[in-house]
């Protein structure tokens, strides 16, 4: 049996366990403890008696006695077992509660082109949208997220969930070097996102697209993406990379090494540039909005405006709580560590 997982059991037919077993070594540690004292308590008179007669013991040796002593270490150590058990959060009867999960869906559409890899914003266009993305996942609250990558093809990263670790995971996998396809395809990874939301179970009625890009956009497909988004009454809230100035796309080695720079059939250095307009046209015309923040995190606004919008009853489950008890072993714990400190371990006599 696992010290880190619950123990649970049965006794006298009532529900029973403990939250933090790992704790329990405490109740060990302090019997150690209390047995180690108690015994150099009763070895106290031992000692004296064997250094002094029977009659002179009361008088060189007043006050001296081996029960107060080992009073004060009993104390101390059931004390310590007392909050061992308290810590090990021990639990007695359970109680039936419906709970409900309440959010909205949203599908990340995350570019993964080779040109995400320009580095007009530090250290680079990608490892900025995956700041985004987890500063989007660190603050959500119930919403259901998915994860569509794309590059010249768009693949379906992660499907609608609300473990947020588990899509911070597959956000790491994500490299413009392991795509199956050059370019960016915006539209198609639009669609395959509308798909990702058409067929999420109990999907929610405000459903949103975000869309982390340059921009840039090879293929011509967007217009239908769009107007397929619209009709399902799809906001998509796009979120600009990248600079307008542009930058060359570096390119590395096997090695991540930088090599050079890409070049164009022509032999002349390809510089790409964040396209505000094609990014503005695609939010507005699905009601969405645009953002972009070129020395900062432009997600605090896209939360902003996901936090106004009607959430949906997304999940609805019975949990079953178990009742804490420890106060029952806390209290009385603190109280025997208490008196075993203020209680003397030996006694004097007023002289007459």
């Amino acid at each position: 049996m696992n010290l880190t997982d619950p123990w649970r059991f049965k006794f006298l037919g009532y529900q029973m366990g403990l939250a933090k077993p790992a704790f329990l070594a405490l109740c060990v540690v302090g019997a150690l403890v209390g047995a180690l004292a108690l015994w150099l308590a009763l070895r106290r008179r031992s000692r004296v008696r064997a250094f002094l007669t029977e009659r002179l013991v009361d008088k060189l040796a007043p006050g001296t006695s081996r029960w107060l002593p080992a009073t004060q270490a009993g104390l101390q150590g059931l004390g310590l077992i007392l909050f061992g058990l308290a810590l090990a959060q021990p639990q007695c009867g359970t109680t039936s509660e419906l709970a409900k999960r309440r959010g909205i869906d949203v599908v990340v559409a995350l570019d993964a082109s080779k040109s995400m890899l320009a580095r007009d914003v530090q250290p680079s266009r990608l490892e900025r949208a995956r700041l985004e993305l987890s500063t989007l996942l660190d603050e959500l609250k119930g919403d259901r997220v998915g994860l569509v990558a794309f590059a010249g093809d768009a693949f379906i990263q992660s499907p609608l969930t609300s473990d947020y670790s588990a899509v911070k995971l597959f956000l790491r996998a994500v490299d413009p070097e392991q795509m199956p396809q050059g370019g960016s395809n915006i539209g198609q990874a639009l669609l395959l996102a509308r798909q990702v939301l058409d067929n999420a179970d109990r999907g929610s009625k405000e459903r949103v697209v975000v869309l982390l890009s340059d921009g840039e956009d090879l293929t011509g497909e967007v217009d239908e993406a769009v107007a397929a988004l619209k009709e399902a009454h799809v906001q998509v809230l796009t979120v600009g990379v990248g600079s307008e100035q542009g930058e060359p796309i570096p390119v590395y080695n096997r090695r991540g090494e930088f090599v050079d720079y890409k070049k164009d059939s022509s032999g002349e250095t390809v510089i790409t540039r964040m396209d505000r307009a094609g990014l503005t046209a695609i939010a507005e015309a699905t009601g969405g909005e645009f953002f972009y923040q070129p020395r900062g995190v432009a997600m605090a606004q896209v939360l902003e405006r996901i936090e106004k919008m009607q959430k949906s009853e997304l999940e609805s489950r019975v949990t079953v709580r178990y009742d804490e008890r420890f106060q029952v072993f806390a209290l009385p714990g603190l109280v025997l560590l208490v008196l075993g400190m203020v209680l003397p371990s030996s006694w004097r006599r007023r002289s007459a």
